[in-house]
């Protein structure tokens, strides 16, 4: 049992009091934990607190920020089953917090199947234990920058037809795939392993996001897992490469149809801290509509 301590300088001291799993530094932040600690989870070490806490010192928001990324996460994917989407594949899938995507997905048609990735061990271990009852459902510990793997993995294919079409979930995934990691090859993979039809969420924080607060996350995760590559609206926009995006495009998390729940905008006035814009596409086949609702 093992504590990571840090101090006001950034520092960290590790002593014996915090439980840590194997495979696990608890000296380096990790995104799916720093989510958690922000979403009010307590899955979290204290190192990813310390990083919060410091980002919530120039992002005062970032709390409510991460709860629209989330809100929006629970919408696309009712937006896919509501289009007949019944396979989904979380990439990045972070500590679960309920609603999960299977218990959405499962609310419009129980024989849903639903596949959870991420490359943190920690992830896996409570995915593990909150799939323990779950049926149709299965997580598997992989890397969002190597589609084949992912895609040709048995425990995946055990549960989803790629020549189905398949809810693609990259919510707050690919910030952390930098230029060099070619995140639009990423896309471009995955389009060509799944059948027309197929859909994507992506959310991805941006350029336009303060100052302070990409200074703050920059500094924070350099050279780290968790390292943020900011990018521009536009260039977010590119990303979906193939998939033509849905009404109402590419907007912020809080605003994408944020009427069919009634959620209110981000408090405070002005705009957000960290702005993270996401969208729904589709990807395109014979007898498209393109970007209709």
């Amino acid at each position: 049992m093992i504590n990571a301590l840090a101090f006001a300088d950034g520092g960290v001291a590790v002593t014996e009091l915090e439980r840590v799993p194997p495979g696990v530094d608890p000296t380096v932040p990790s995104s799916a934990r720093v989510y958690d600690y922000l979403l009010g989870g307590k899955d979290n070490l204290a190192v990813d607190r310390t990083f919060a806490d410091r980002l919530l010192t120039v992002a005062p928001d970032a709390r409510l920020t991460a709860r629209a990324n989330r809100d929006f996460l629970v919408r696309t994917v009712r937006t896919m089953a509501e289009r007949g989407i019944r396979q989904f594949v979380d990439l990045g899938t972070g500590i679960p917090t309920s609603p999960s995507v299977h218990e959405i997905a499962h609310a419009a048609d129980p024989s849903a199947t639903v596949v959870y990735v991420d490359y943190d061990p920690v992830v896996r271990l409570h995915a593990e234990v909150l799939l323990s009852s779950g049926k149709n459902v299965t997580s598997v510990q992989a890397d969002v920058r190597r589609p084949g793997d992912i895609v040709e993995d048995p425990e995946v294919t055990r549960l989803i037809d790629f020549s189905e079409p398949v809810g693609l979930i990259m919510v707050a995934v690919l910030h952390f795939v930098t230029d060099a990691e070619d995140p639009d090859g990423v896309v471009e993979e995955f389009a060509r392993r799944v059948a027309p039809g197929s859909h994507l969420a992506l959310s991805h924080v941006t350029s336009e996001s303060s100052p302070a607060a990409r200074a703050q996350l920059s500094s924070g995760t350099a050279n780290t897992p968790m390292q943020v590559t900011f990018r521009p609206h536009e260039r977010v926009r590119a990303l979906f490469g193939p998939f033509e995006l849905l009404d109402p495009g590419l907007v912020a998390v809080q605003d994408w149809r944020a009427d069919d729940d009634g959620l209110p905008p981000l408090p405070g006035g002005g705009p957000p801290r960290i702005r993270v814009d996401g969208g729904l596409g589709r990807l395109a086949g014979p007898g498209s509509s393109g970007g209709a609702r």
